[in-house]
C-alpha cells in the first residue's frame, strides 16, 4: 500500500498500481502548469466517505510506494484519468477496469 502525501501535511493510503497511474496523470498535467481538483471514493474499511483535493502546480505532493518495481502503465488508464481532470468533476480516481469502460464509451461514475 502506497501513500499519497499532500501540502507536506496529510497522508492518503492508495495502492501501489493505482498510486502509480495517479502520479503519471498528475505529471501529465503539472508539466502544463494545470491545476485540477482530484477525487476518490474512500474504501469501506477506511471509514468511507469521499475526498477531493485541490492540485496546484504550487502545492507539494509526494508519492511514496511501498514495493520496489514500478508497474507497467496502462495507457489507458491514465489517459481517461487526464480526460477526466479537464471535466468540471475534476480528475476521478478510477479502477482501471472502469477506465476501460469509460474508453469505450460508458458513462463517467458520480463521485
Amino acid at each position: 500500500m502506497g501513500r499519497l502525501i499532500y501540502a507536506a501535511a496529510t497522508s492518503y493510503d492508495i495502492e501501489d498500481r493505482t498510486l502509480a497511474h495517479l502520479r503519471a496523470a498528475a505529471i501529465v498535467k503539472l508539466r502544463r502548469h494545470e491545476s485540477f481538483m482530484l477525487s476518490w471514493i474512500v474504501d469501506l474499511w477506511a471509514g468511507s466517505g469521499r475526498i477531493s483535493l485541490w492540485v496546484s502546480p504550487s502545492i507539494p505532493m509526494e508519492f511514496v510506494f511501498s514495493g520496489s518495481r514500478a508497474p507497467r502503465l496502462d495507457e489507458t488508464w491514465v489517459r481517461v484519468m487526464v480526460e477526466l481532470s479537464n471535466t468540471p468533476r475534476g480528475l476521478v480516481l478510477i479502477p482501471q477496469e472502469e477506465a476501460a469502460r469509460i474508453a469505450e464509451g460508458a458513462p463517467v461514475p458520480a463521485i
